[in-house]
């Protein structure tokens, strides 16, 4: 058996002793693998494998990295044999795989190219994210920046969430480099955008011309109109018309509207606009259509102290003034009268075009009262009436239909001088009276209470004559003599130096009030309506020269400068008891 067996000669065998081991030929090969990959790189590496959760990717290391689906911008687009970058985070992880990352990747790369290549003021496109405090992140081609909230639109921001998931153009208005990010802007695009489209617009437009938009904002003095671009002012006095409070009772926010521009100053970039202006002015018309003396219906829109507010027409409004409510009555507020909403009828009273005033009327829907008393009441009729109320100077005496007439102090008697009507008459006594004259456009109608009887002086020659004894009764008593009236309601005055042939201190200690005395006419004055009386004369023939001598008498026992005293007077003040006599 031996002899079949071949030997090899010496020089073929190996040494052992050199021979390397396979764990060391592992070794050898995982330490040159490992030195060719660096932690912190980005490697390029290929799709192998795509599963649910993610994508295996051969970077050239002895095993395959894993990228998690949501790391891809597109993961259903992502297909095996796609060549991607990603970042190798550590060179083999607890799994024995090399730890790598697609989102890292993109961010650097975008990170390099945003500083590199774009610079701060460039505009991107960039997706909102998810909302972080104050603002959102945005995600910049794999790099996330912040956008302030206030950044994210030209007006305020009531939900951001609504803007999650979004693509926008954004303007990058601050890098970091030591800090690594990236702050953008949304709203200096908007306001770029805006201006631009705001001075294209402004040079577009033209005053007279129609143009849509919609309501924007409303104030208490207006409205705000965007037009596409450019904001316009539709003041409160150019909605309508007609009487507006506010706005807000005929327009209303995210209304479509149409609109006149009316001005554009562009170098303040404003724009007036109009909105009554789209119909003719009612007031063109007013004059034709509203001839004076004609009857109108409208509706009260406002009430002031001095006269209501009327609406006959859309934007035509009249004042009916206090004055001109009632005939008869004083009317203190229009609200007496009239309420606001209230339908009413007025008559044309007069028309201002140029000041667009119309001055309406509501007495005048009848005849004039006053006028219609003139004819029934003619000058000299006899009337009934009922005191209503009194002043210093005379008495007001309903005729009807709450029509008064004045009886004045003058008028209330033939014989006496009456200084306050309380001394006749008093409120709702009914009394009779003369027309004594009746003036429709004063309104006012003058009364008589003497002319009802007959002037007594007008036949005093008949009824009194100088050297008449008369009786009558003592009415009154002061420091100077006594009055009696006599017949007639005549009062004649008994000096009291013709109370006796004897002296008299006092006329009290002689004469009281109610008494009836007889006495003789020594003076009659016609001019004057007095008669002097004397009772130291009765009982005496006394011829005519005795009766001159007692007038002359009589007449210079008064005090000088008053032939005769006034008995009016004397019977309403007191004072005169002090006069000084001779």
């Amino acid at each position: 058996m031996a002899a079949d067996i071949n030997v090899p000669e010496a020089s073929s065998f190996v040494d052992l002793g050199s021979v390397v081991s396979m764990e060391e030929l592992l070794n050898q090969a995982n330490e040159k693998s490992s030195k060719e990959f660096t932690k912190g790189k980005i490697v390029e590496g290929v799709i192998v494998a795509k599963r649910q959760d993610g994508a295996l990717v051969d970077i050239g290391y002895k095993a395959e990295g894993f990228v998690p689906a949501q790391e891809f911008h597109d993961f259903e687009a992502a297909q095996v044999g796609d060549k991607i970058d990603v970042y190798l985070e550590e060179i083999e992880n607890e799994h024995s795989m090399p730890g790598i990352s697609l989102e890292k990747a993109y961010s650097i790369k975008a990170w390099n190219k945003i500083t590199t290549e774009y610079g701060e003021g460039y505009v991107t496109k960039g997706t909102m994210q998810h909302r972080v405090k104050g603002g959102i992140m945005v995600d910049l081609e794999g790099f996330p920046a912040f956008l302030p909230g206030s950044q994210l639109d030209i007006g305020p921001v009531r939900n951001m969430d609504d803007y999650i998931g979004k693509e926008f153009d954004v303007k990058i208005i601050k890098i970091n480099l030591d800090r690594r990010n990236i702050v953008v802007s949304r709203r200096e695009l908007l306001e770029e955008s805006l201006r631009d489209r705001r001075s294209a617009l402004l040079k577009e437009m033209k005053v007279g011309e129609l143009r849509k938009g919609v309501v924007k904002n409303i104030t208490e003095f207006g409205a705000f109109i965007d037009l596409g671009g450019v904001d316009g002012l539709l003041h409160i006095t150019d909605i309508s018309w007609g009487r507006v409070g506010h706005p807000s009772e005929v327009l209303e926010v995210g209304q479509d509207i149409e609109v006149v521009i009316l001005d554009i100053d562009h170098e303040k970039e404003r724009v007036s606009l109009g909105y009554k202006q789209k119909t003719p002015n009612p007031w063109d018309g007013v004059v034709a259509k509203y001839p004076i003396g004609s009857r109108v219906t409208g509706r009260v829109v406002n009430i002031m102290p001095y006269g209501a507010f009327v609406e006959i027409e859309d934007g035509v409004e009249g004042l009916i003034h206090v004055s001109e409510m009632s005939w008869t009555k004083r009317i203190s507020k229009a609200g007496d009268v009239v309420h606001v909403g209230e339908t009413v009828e007025a008559v044309i009273l007069d028309i201002d075009r140029e000041n667009k005033k119309i001055s309406l009327g509501l007495r005048q829907k009848e005849r004039n009262p006053w006028e219609v008393l003139a004819e029934k009441y003619p000058v000299g009729r006899l009337i009934k009436g009922k005191v209503r109320n009194m002043t210093s100077y005379g008495a007001f005496v309903e005729i009807e239909n709450d029509i008064d007439g004045m009886i004045h102090v003058s008028d209330m008697s033939w014989t006496r001088k009456i200084n306050n009507p309380n001394e006749l008459l008093k409120p709702g006594m009914e009394v009779e009276a003369v027309i004594l004259d009746i003036n429709p456009e004063q309104q006012r109608i003058s009364l008589g209470l003497k002319q009802v009887e007959q002037d007594p002086w007008a036949n005093i020659d008949q009824l009194y004559k100088v050297g008449d004894v008369v009786k009558g009764k003592v009415t009154k008593i002061a420091a100077f003599g006594a009055f009696v009236e006599l017949s007639n309601k005549i009062d004649g005055l008994i000096h009291i130096s013709q109370l006796s042939r004897d002296r008299v201190e006092k006329v009290k200690d002689v004469l009281s009030v109610g008494k009836e005395v007889e006495a003789r006419v020594i003076k009659v004055d016609t001019d004057e309506r007095r008669i002097g009386l004397s009772i130291k004369a009765v009982g005496e023939s006394l011829s005519e020269d005795d009766l001159k001598q007692a007038e002359a008498e009589y007449t210079a026992a008064l005090r000088p400068g008053e032939e005769m005293v006034d008995m009016g007077s004397v019977f309403n003040n007191e004072s005169l008891a002090d006069l000084n006599l001779k």
